[in-house]
């Protein structure tokens, strides 16, 4: 497991918001519900992204736009447009309102006597939830924009295909569509030259410090000491934790016991009924005691307390 799958393993679409959008200017939809990721492409025509503080940004075919929550944006035919915003949230994309391919009264091409102006939208809702996902999410800026041309191209020719048409299981296939555009849209935008990606990202790329990484999220509980982790990475001990903290900030096993956290944390949160004590195991602790020191050190308060804090909200 490299980082960057354990960082997306929390992020999946699930009930897209809207599948397709067939638009015939003038219009403004004002989507209110900021999850924690939404990805807005333009299939056909050309549209803009307008955030507050933020310089509105144009879409044109296979155009992608990342915008990270509790952020709201409109998606409008013109920065000066005339209409009216039509809100949109959760039940856009209820069954009973016709699912992913809604239209919510916009003209089909033809509908309107013209046929011609017309833009298709693909929009993607990502919930997500736990400590893993944040550490994805924090390296993000509010909105990021990745042109058309990249490795996203094929994905968007599959969800054009499958928006064109009503068949069993849609909404399943556009989710997973959706997935595959969001990994890719992400590594395109991290990769971009002259981009200052996060520690993490360009840590995983380095022969040396790629492989300690690989290895402390393949085997998080494992004994690890930094000479076993130079001994499997294949260089000694201090080119390693010099190396590793060049790159990522920490040493290797000040990293690991954050990491060891970050899981927790989750495990915490997801299993209610599980022990601190086996908790502790699972992310490499047989002492409790040592493990809880750990976690009040990194998260600033006992794992119960942790627990009962995210039972609450």
């Amino acid at each position: 497991m490299d980082i960057t799958s354990e960082l997306f393993r929390g992020v999946r679409a699930h009930g897209s918001l809207f599948g397709s959008s067939t638009l015939s200017p003038p219009w403004s939809l004002h989507f209110v519900d900021g999850p924690p990721l939404t990805l807005c492409t333009v299939l056909t025509g050309t549209g803009w992204i307008v955030l507050d503080g933020h310089p509105p940004e144009r879409l044109g075919p296979h155009d992608t736009v990342v915008v990270r929550g509790p952020a709201t944006f409109t998606f409008v035919d013109d920065p000066a447009t005339t209409a009216e915003p039509l809100v949109c949230s959760e039940e856009c994309a209820a069954p009973e309102q016709g699912g992913t391919r809604h239209r919510l009264g916009w003209h089909e091409p033809g509908e309107d006597g013209e046929g011609h102006g017309t833009t298709t939208l693909v929009i993607g809702a990502y919930p997500m939830s736990g400590e893993i996902g944040r550490r994805l999410l924090d390296s993000l800026p509010v909105v990021l924009r990745v042109p058309a041309g990249g490795d996203g191209d094929p994905v968007l020719d599959h969800l054009a295909a499958e928006v064109s048409r009503d068949e069993p299981g849609q909404q399943v296939v556009l989710d997973r569509l959706l997935d595959w555009m969001l990994v890719c849209t992400l590594r395109t935008w991290l990769d971009e030259p002259g981009r200052r990606p996060p520690a993490w990202w360009s840590a995983q790329k380095d022969p040396v410090v790629g492989e300690a990484l690989r290895l402390l999220h393949a085997e998080p509980a494992a004994p690890w000491t930094v000479a076993a982790l130079a001994r499997r990475a294949g260089v000694s001990r201090s080119t390693l934790a010099k190396r590793f903290t060049e790159l990522l900030g920490e040493a290797p096993l000040a990293y690991l016991t954050h990491w060891r956290m970050t899981l927790a944390a989750d495990l915490l949160a997801e299993q209610p009924s599980a022990t601190v004590a086996s908790i502790a195991r699972t992310v490499g602790y047989t002492d409790p005691f040592a493990f809880s020191v750990a976690f009040k050190r990194t998260r600033g308060v006992t794992p119960s307390t942790y627990r009962r804090t995210t039972e609450a909200r």
